[in-house]
This record gives C-alpha cells, sequence and structure tokens, in this order.
C-alpha cells in the first residue's frame, strides 16, 4: 500500500512542505529538560541529600558558606516513537483510504522527515497490546524497516488504547517525543489516564486522532445494516432515526478527549481521511510554530 508511486510521491510532497515548519518544530525539541555533565552549563541550585559530591560548586561555597551543585544542559537528539492502532475499526473507509491506511501515510511522512533531522524514530503497533516494537533509531535504513512493518501490518479485532499506552509509558524511560496515531475508540476516561502516564514521565506528546468523514457526519439515509469492526454485532438501523443521538454522543466523547489533551499540555489534531496528508500535518506543524 505505501509503496505504490501515488502514496511515495504524496510523501515527497510532504517532505517539500514541511521542511521548514518542522525543522523549527524538532530543534525545540532537541534541548533536553534533564541536565547532564558534558555540555553547557545551566543553572546552580542548593545541595539536598543525595546529590553527588562532584557537582557541588566549592567555589559558590566559599563565598556564601552555602552548598550549590552545578547543573548543566546538554543538546541530545530527539527520540520519537510512533504509536500506530492497527485494530479492526482502523480498516472503515468511505474513501479511497482507510484509517489504518491513512494512519500509515502519516507515521511513513513524519518517520521520514525525523530521520531527515537525524533523530532516532521507533515504531509501536498494537490493538489491544503491542503488537510490535522497532525500537528508535535514526540510521537511514531504518526507514526501510519501517516502511516494511507498516505495509504489513494485520489488523486485529480488539483494541485498548488505554491499557498500551499505560505499558509504553512504563517501557519508555528516557524522555522523547510520543505520536498517536489512532481513532481513538474506547473509554475517554481511561485513553486521558493513559495519556496523562507519558505526560507524568515528562513526554512530549502529540495526538492524532484519525477520523473517516462518514464517523463525522453520519450521512447514510436508507435502512443500513451496520456490523461490528471490533466485536461480531449487526443492526439493521433506520440512520435517520439515530443520526442526532449518535452525533451528540460522538461529538461529547470527541469533545472529552480534545479538552482533556488541552488541559494536559498535549497536542490533539483531528485528521479526518479525505483530507490530504500533507495539507493536514503542514498546518499542524505551522500552528505549532505559532505558538
Amino acid at each position: 500500500m505505501l509503496a505504490d508511486p501515488k502514496t511515495l510521491s504524496q510523501i515527497s510532497r510532504l517532505q517539500l512542505r514541511a521542511r521548514r515548519v518542522v525543522e523549527g518544530v524538532i530543534s525545540g525539541l532537541h534541548r533536553s529538560p534533564y541536565h547532564g555533565f558534558s555540555v553547557e552549563f545551566a543553572q546552580h541550585r542548593e545541595y539536598t541529600p543525595g546529590d553527588e559530591i562532584r557537582t557541588v560548586d566549592w567555589k559558590v561555597f566559599g563565598r556564601s558558606d552555602r552548598y550549590y551543585v552545578k547543573e548543566f544542559e546538554e543538546e541530545t537528539n530527539l527520540k520519537a516513537y510512533l504509536l500506530l492502532d492497527v485494530s479492526s475499526s482502523m480498516t472503515y473507509r468511505s474513501g479511497p483510504l482507510s484509517k489504518l491506511e491513512y494512519a500509515a501515510v502519516v507515521a511513513a511522512a513524519l518517520a521520514t522527515l525525523l530521520l531527515q533531522q537525524r533523530d532516532a524514530v521507533g515504531l509501536v503497533l498494537f490493538d489491544d497490546a503491542v503488537r510490535r516494537y522497532l525500537p528508535p533509531r535514526s540510521i537511514p535504513s531504518h526507514f526501510t524497516q519501517i516502511l516494511a512493518e507498516l505495509e504489513g501490518a494485520q489488523p486485529a479485532p480488539k483494541t485498548n488504547v488505554g491499557r498500551t499506552l499505560h505499558e509504553m509509558a512504563e517501557r519508555i524511560s528516557r524522555r522523547g517525543l510520543i505520536v498517536i496515531l489512532s481513532d481513538l475508540f474506547g473509554d475517554a476516561e481511561e485513553i486521558l489516564m493513559g495519556l496523562k502516564h507519558f505526560r507524568h514521565r515528562r513526554h512530549e506528546v502529540i495526538v492524532f486522532q484519525i477520523v473517516d468523514r462518514d464517523e463525522l457526519e453520519f450521512p447514510f439515509q436508507d435502512l443500513t445494516k451496520f456490523e461490528g469492526l471490533e466485536d461480531e454485532r449487526e443492526l439493521m438501523v433506520d440512520p435517520r432515526g439515530v443520526r442526532e443521538e449518535y452525533l451528540r454522543q460522538f461529538r461529547a466523547f470527541v469533545s472529552a478527549l480534545e479538552r482533556g489533551c488541552r488541559e494536559t499540555g498535549i497536542d490533539w489534531v483531528q485528521m479526518p481521511t479525505d483530507q490530504p496528508v500533507d495539507r493536514a500535518l503542514s498546518h499542524y506543524l505551522a500552528g505549532r510554530m505559532r505558538k
């Protein structure tokens, strides 16, 4: 799917259009909030029990008779983790691309841009658990491996976004950039708790909610049989009778996720699959730059 000329051309166009804004975004993430001992002095702070003696600034002690330790700021390459939902609900499509295919294009484009910056990129495929994990690497050939995983992703019947987020938050120890690509169908509170787990560990988090236009507008008119993508149930429904309630609940669900992300300092972006990837991603990156 990702190897066809049209998709590769789309990724190539994205590289050209988003390069300038993405350079600014990524360079802003390169400076680590943690302090090491190798590059540039950052600040003093008062000594607390447990600090290493070798970090004490004895010159300051001589002047003030108080113990202060030196902290340093180090330049570090960014480590990015792309978390892609491969559950069956992501296979829905009303246009040329399913949600899963669209999300895979976004992931491939982001991986390309990050690797251009010599940042390390990892990939996680998940449904109700982590199914595939490629640790972050920064070598160009790593993109081939990421692309192969995206092309070979097999949908699974169930998803549990919240549990997967908790699992990965425990696994990823070093601060990095977490990018989640999912329709986020599940319990909103559990998903938000998983996202907060990443923030608690001081990760930068971006959530791309991938949705189909049908899910946003529920345009069905005639008597329709709806089949569950993550269970076996089928319902014959008059869409006109349920449309208003469906839209109310769907919008409330999305609003709860968006509000929870904003309050936690997480970037939340809704991406309908009928929107060109380059335009959607460039618009987001440009907006982030302005902030």
